[in-house]
């Protein structure tokens, strides 16, 4: 759109609603500078921009509710942008003195501040063991569960199991790291005779019933949206209920299911206060590395565990700990809206 072209569409606009917009949006600028400058005088700007919302929201109001949904997008994006810069800007001293050492360095010592030596190779290996451990649970129960809920689970089946799973998803995390530290943690130590009483299994079997509501309801979606005249078609050819799940369902809703798994996967990665409650917070490696029944530490947990002591190089080793799970989960989601659009294409019939 030429410049020219952008002028005579604001021109069209009335000028009530240019009033509202031009001057709602420098009451918010302003909101934002006395944030930043001066906090004692944010409270006159912002009771401007209410006062010129009130007011567009009683002469205008259908043009005032879109002025209002454009700033709201506007601040989401300019919010998540600052927090992003801020993060990778305080993680820089970190990378400045350490170099890849901090992600790579695998000697002692690995996290010491006597030395003033950080390296979250250790807490990277204790993240990637508890989401294995999580996902080998979540991902073949999830999956499992949505097959059942969408396509065999009687209606008043549905009805019962579908928001008792939900519901998983709305007790705090809190509690599920005091039952796993309480009862599961317990259970092993008992049972196998272990040598502490913390270890990453348990924190990946917790993690793994966190994350299963997030598989359970996106795969379903999925699987929900095959169209029925696919699987119609199956059926009319004489093929089993099972087979017609098997053969036509899932291959079809593959897609929706793989990105359930990967949002799962995020889940587990970003998991902090379980693990926080039953890891052991300690900065080295398991001994050997597979060795699950150790208390190590994951990347959630180190920050969660440290960042009310630490200062200096320390601190900004844990934004740098923030800046690889930013990454690691950013990367995630993106792969799952890939794989979701990947799947709407070829329900379309694009492919």
């Amino acid at each position: 759109m030429s410049t020219g072209t952008r002028l005579e569409a604001f021109r069209e606009i009335d000028r009530g609603t240019r009033l509202v917009g031009v001057t709602s949006g420098a009451a918010l600028l302003a909101v934002l500078v006395a944030f930043v400058a001066a906090v004692e005088y944010v409270v006159y700007p912002l009771l401007a921009f209410v006062a010129v919302v009130a007011y567009g929201w009683y002469a205008y109001q259908e043009n005032t509710a879109a002025v209002l949904m454009f700033f709201t997008t506007v601040s989401t994006i300019v919010i998540l942008g600052l927090i992003t810069v801020y993060l990778f800007v305080k993680s820089v001293p970190a990378f400045e003195q350490m170099g890849l050492d901090i992600l790579l360095k695998t000697d002692q010592p690995l996290w010491e501040r006597a030395s003033n030596t950080y390296s979250l190779a250790p807490m990277i290996w204790g993240t990637l063991l508890t989401t294995v451990i999580a996902m080998a649970i979540a991902a073949p129960l999830g999956i499992a569960g949505a097959l059942f809920i969408s396509e065999i689970a009687p209606r008043w089946a549905r009805e019962i199991i579908k928001p008792a799973i939900e519901m998983l998803a709305g007790i705090p995390s809190i509690v599920y790291g005091f039952l796993g530290w309480v009862v599961v943690t317990e259970y092993f130590y008992r049972e196998l005779q272990l040598s502490n009483f913390s270890s990453l299994m348990v924190a990946g079997i917790m993690i793994g019933v966190m994350a299963l509501p997030t598989v359970v309801s996106v795969a379903e979606d999925a699987i929900a949206s095959v169209p029925g005249a696919m699987k119609d078609g199956s059926l009319a050819l004489g093929a089993s209920d099972w087979q017609t799940i098997k053969s036509v369902t899932y291959p079809a809703a593959f897609s929706g299911i793989s990105a359930a798994v990967i949002l799962g996967v995020g889940r587990a990665v970003g998991e902090t206060m379980a693990a926080t409650v039953i890891l052991g917070h300690t900065q080295a490696f398991p001994d050997p590395l597979y060795d699950v029944w150790e208390g190590t530490e994951t990347l959630t947990s180190l920050i969660a565990s440290q960042y009310g002591i630490a200062t200096g190089t320390q601190l900004s080793a844990l934004f740098a700990a923030g800046v690889v799970l930013f990454i690691t989960v950013l990367a995630l989601s993106i792969g799952s809206q890939i794989v979701e659009a990947r799947m709407r294409r070829r329900l379309g019939g694009e492919e």
